[in-house]
């Protein structure tokens, strides 16, 4: 079971890696978001630097959502899909390992890029950068697990990931809340630094846990 995990984990990395440009797209997409918002709302280094957390979460949540759409859809229109559904890992993991190249191949180069782009384009303090950093790889995996329930119940649809970013935008409401409170709170702000950052460790292992079987589930009802 280890062994076909880690196929499929290679399958989809290369997949993802392949189609609409992967990590270089997502990158360019996040890099777009953030150099619009100085032109916006001008070059004042102390407006950017308070509203350069929820920037980037914004940013990062909007770059998840770049080919998500052919996550499952891919798979029902080749006939990959059916196969998955009898192979002998358990839906739900396919739907995790699925998921899990997505997040390395997609979402780690944002990760490693926010510094520069935080720091560069949005005039953060080393501290803002720093949790934003740690925020965003503590959080992303929960953006991309949601995304993953959208995903599933819009495999069988015709220009489908059109309703992804509807039916999953107000579940990542508190992730972008966790995630932008812990910048703050690191850049002197009233609450503890370690209270978002916990929220947000929950938020992410309860997607983690539950995420996989409604993604799942739907990817069932979709075939039955």
């Amino acid at each position: 079971m280890r062994a076909a995990a880690l196929a499929l984990f290679l399958r989809e990395w290369r997949a993802t890696r392949r189609i609409g440009g992967g990590a270089a797209m997502g990158v360019i997409f996040f890099l777009i978001l953030i150099t619009i918002v100085p032109f916006a709302m001008g070059p004042e280094p102390k407006l950017l630097r308070h509203i350069g957390a929820a920037i980037l979460w914004i940013a990062a949540l909007l770059s998840t959502l770049i080919g998500l759409d052919r996550l499952f859809q891919a798979d029902a229109e080749d006939g990959s899909l059916d196969l998955l559904h009898l192979s002998i890992l358990p839906l739900e993991l396919v739907v995790l390992v699925k998921c899990a190249a997505h997040w390395a191949s997609t979402i780690v180069p944002l990760v490693i890029v926010a510094p520069l782009f935080g720091t560069l384009l949005l005039a953060m303090s080393a501290n803002q950068v720093w949790v934003v950093t740690l925020t965003l790889l503590i959080g992303t995996p929960a953006l991309t697990l949601l995304a993953a329930i959208g995903a599933g119940l819009t495999a069988g649809l015709r220009r489908g990931g059109l309703l992804i970013p509807v039916l999953i935008l107000p579940f990542t409401i508190p992730v972008l809340i966790f995630g932008v409170a812990a910048a703050n709170a690191a850049d002197g702000g009233l609450m503890p630094l370690h209270v978002p950052l916990l929220a947000l460790t929950a938020l992410s292992l309860a997607t983690l846990a539950l995420a996989p079987l409604a993604a799942a589930w739907a990817l069932r009802a979709g075939a039955g």
